[in-house]
């Protein structure tokens, strides 16, 4: 497939830690709940799981909120938990509880049966993927993703959100060799996985791993990052001829800041609770860093938005030899007005403009 010259590419030089003329600016979750237009899509869906393995569908979504907002990157419409779907784990999104799995891996018999997925059940993302790529027409770049493997891993365990982690603990500490085959067989699913999506036309992609912030300090790097590290390790970081950035992002991992820059990425994510300066001194600008205004600032007004998105782009200061990506510090709520999306990226790229300048 022929596909078009990339227009904007400054999303893409910060990730390179390369100069730009402003800090490029994209949202996790900017494809979803808070616009009215993803809903009227999500009703003709009938449902999420409709939704995103529908290729025309998830592509329009994908693209709605470039339609209303200066994105400088798309980022795929889909879910992390569609490896464990395709696993035969069952999948089910239900109102008002969210994503649960109809069989969860409780017993040691389920566990050793777990196998890497046919990536041809996943035909559908990548389908999306490259008709994602063709109707965006080089506008911006696009961002495939996925789930780390303990985060996908947390929910194949608990069959559903959790807040204690009983069940995955439980293994954990009991039974690691059971845990270990779970997180070994997400590890390779999640790489080939992606590998795929970057065949299919995705020009950076992100590893979400939202829940590793949730384990202890001597439990992290041996189930989270590790596989992570697996993960980014296998990864093809070329395609026709240019570099594919990979992103980590771990809730609450600014505790671990150091080993999780040194996992093979390009950038690594920050929530709200971490200081971007901070960050860069701990880590002299080794990777290019992305985020981390807190997501309820958009229900501030307008003016504290903007003071807040000032406040991040001071923070993290000149661009030097470091990048920086303005993001949330987590995926943006379904509430949030759509008027302080566009009053967010209007300042972060006026204000970075006359900073850089």
């Amino acid at each position: 497939m022929s596909l078009p010259v990339l227009k904007n590419d400054v999303f893409l030089r910060a990730l390179m830690r390369e100069p730009v003329p402003y800090t490029p600016i994209w949202l996790m979750r900017q494809a979803g709940r808070y616009l009215p237009e993803y809903k009227a899509t999500r009703a003709q869906a009938g449902s999420f799981m409709n939704l995103a393995m529908n290729p025309e569908l998830a592509c329009e979504v994908t693209l709605q909120p470039l339609r209303r907002f200066d994105f400088d990157a798309a980022i795929l419409f889909s879910d992390i938990l569609t490896i464990p779907d395709a696993m035969g784990l069952g999948l089910e999104f239900v109102a008002g509880e969210g994503p649960q799995f109809a069989h969860p891996l409780r017993d040691e018999t389920d566990v050793q049966k777990l196998q890497v997925p046919d990536m041809a059940k996943l035909q559908y993302v990548f389908d999306a993927v490259a008709l994602i790529r063709k109707e965006l027409d080089g506008k911006v770049p696009l961002i495939g993703f996925a789930g780390s493997p303990w985060t996908i891993g947390c929910y194949m365990v608990e069959g559903r959100g959790t807040k204690d982690y009983r069940h995955i603990k439980s293994m954990l500490y009991g039974r690691p060799d059971l845990l270990h085959h779970i997180l070994s067989t997400n590890a390779q699913a999640t790489t080939a996985y992606l590998n795929a999506q970057i065949d299919a036309g995705a020009q950076a992609v992100m590893i979400f791993d939202s829940w590793g912030g949730v384990l202890a300090d001597n439990a992290f790097d041996q189930f989270s990052l590790a596989y992570t590290k697996q993960v980014v390790s296998g990864l093809q970081r070329e395609k026709n001829g240019r570099r594919i950035p990979v992103i980590v992002f771990t809730k609450g991992g600014g505790l671990w800041l150091e080993r999780i820059a040194d996992c093979g990425a390009d950038a690594v994510g920050l929530d709200w609770t971490m200081s971007l300066a901070a960050a860069r001194k701990r880590l002299n600008d080794a990777v290019a860093l992305q985020g981390n205004i807190d997501p309820m600032v958009l229900f501030g007004g307008e003016s504290a938005v903007r003071e807040q998105a000032r406040y991040v782009i001071d923070d993290f200061g000149k661009v030097g030899k470091g990048g920086h990506v303005f993001n949330l510090g987590h995926g943006i709520s379904q509430f949030t007005p759509p008027e302080a999306v566009e009053a967010l990226v209007d300042e972060v790229h006026t204000y970075s403009r006359s900073m850089h300048g």
